[in-house]
């Protein structure tokens, strides 16, 4: 069973519309509970052709719609969604979750994917996220759609950023929750020194990164579209202290108006087998082997 999250185009003044679609009662229940507050008004269809119809009728600001459905499924509501509403969102939920499902989603514009069971708390927080950010379909496109190889370009926003890595957290890393944890944030760092320092926050620029799964390993490579950099020129980055002051880069970090951190390479390094730069320093392979 799976769901899809869409918007529409309301006022920000105006009470934010918000239609459920799934087959399942309970679901309905429990997102309901979670996502109603004040300015939220929240319906309900219980398949996915009523789904379509009242998406027709109406601009929804979310539409939450079950994958697995009698008369229409929720990939296909997603993908109408998408050619006659454009600049709704989607977000897709499911039982069945399979890296095939995952990539669709991503193909048919979802602003975020989660498998089940979930975290009400982070489905209520990227919930707010598509309905407080401006409606946009080009900030992911798909390089590559193969289960095994997933190659994407990313607009550089942070929220971008947030988005894909929440598909790729489903992607079956086939790894303890913990190992998934670590290259989630190991990846999570890469990405966004590669938007900080590499694209300099410009969302007019692109990242691309790859995700692959061999027989014995995932991969994670991230491009971004900077000059690069060496080792000897990041006094702000806590891999570049010395010795006996492991803090020197956070008053550098101050000094640039940077944000507080500076530690990612650092601690990137701890959370991969293997972390490979190019060259040029605009290139990085994050290796994990599966033991």
């Amino acid at each position: 069973m799976g769901i899809s999250i869409c918007y529409g185009t309301t006022s920000m003044s105006a009470l934010k519309r918000i239609l459920i679609v799934d087959d399942d009662p309970d679901v309905h229940h429990l997102l309901k509970a979670a996502l109603q507050v004040g300015d939220r008004k929240i319906e309900s269809a219980y398949d996915g052709l009523d789904g379509l119809r009242r998406v027709g009728a109406g601009i929804y600001d979310l539409v939450i719609t079950d994958v697995n459905m009698p008369g229409m499924d929720g990939m296909t509501l997603t993908e109408r969604i998408r050619k006659t509403r454009p600049e709704t969102r989607v977000m897709v939920m499911t039982v069945a979750n399979t890296p095939e499902n995952v990539i669709r989603a991503i193909q048919e514009r979802a602003f975020s994917y989660f498998s089940k069971p979930f975290s009400i708390s982070a489905v209520a927080e990227m919930v707010g996220r598509a309905l407080g950010s401006e409606p946009s379909n080009e900030d992911i496109e798909v390089l590559s759609a193969r289960p095994n190889w997933l190659g994407l370009r990313l607009r550089c926003k942070m929220e971008t950023a947030d988005r894909i890595l929440r598909f790729l957290r489903e992607m079956g890393m086939i790894l303890p929750v913990s190992e998934q944890e670590n290259i989630a944030l190991a990846f999570r760092e890469i990405l966004l020194n590669a938007i900080e320092h590499g694209a300099g926050n410009d969302p007019n620029k692109r990242v691309t990164i790859t995700y692959i799964r061999a027989e014995h390993a995932l991969l994670y490579y991230v491009r971004d579209p900077g000059k690069g950099f060496s080792f000897q020129e990041l006094p702000h980055a806590a891999v570049s202290n010395p010795a006996d002051s492991v803090f020197e880069h956070a008053e550098v970090r101050q000094r640039l108006g940077l944000r507080p951190g500076g530690f990612g390479i650092l601690m990137t390094r701890q959370l991969v087998d293997e972390m490979i730069y190019s060259e040029t320093g605009n290139e990085v392979l994050l290796i994990k082997y599966l033991r």
